[in-house]
């Protein structure tokens, strides 16, 4: 069987890796093995914040929501039963739309929710 060189192949893999460690601190974008081993960390933490974004608008959504309903002279979670209880289906996306850019609505809607925790 004859012996087989990787040249070629080598290379190309070595170009691969350091093309996806350009802006990569020092010997991280410039030497394969710590270009590697940062790259594969790189994918790592990338998978991970995928998921933690999701996690991170949702907070920021609920803190806007509450931040309105304080203005309001309500709580977040009286609000958010207040709105349940009245069949109101807002997802927090738009209720934190709402509370930045429209105070008005926001306002009737939380009238609407306070009526429905009295009823």
């Amino acid at each position: 069987m004859p012996r087989v060189k990787t040249g070629v192949v080598r290379r190309r893999r070595h170009k691969k890796v350091l093309k996806a460690a350009r802006g990569f601190y020092s010997g991280r974008s410039k030497h394969f093995r710590k270009a590697k081993e940062q790259l594969e960390r790189s994918l790592v933490y990338a998978f991970r914040d995928r998921k933690q974004k999701k996690r991170d608008i949702r907070k920021l959504w609920i803190i806007r929501i509450n931040a309105a309903c304080r203005l309001n002279d309500i709580n977040y979670s009286r609000f958010m039963n207040g709105l349940k209880l009245a069949n109101i289906e807002l997802d927090r996306k738009i209720l934190a739309d709402m509370a930045m850019n429209d105070a008005e609505g926001f306002a009737t809607l939380v009238v609407s929710a306070k009526n429905a925790l009295a009823a």
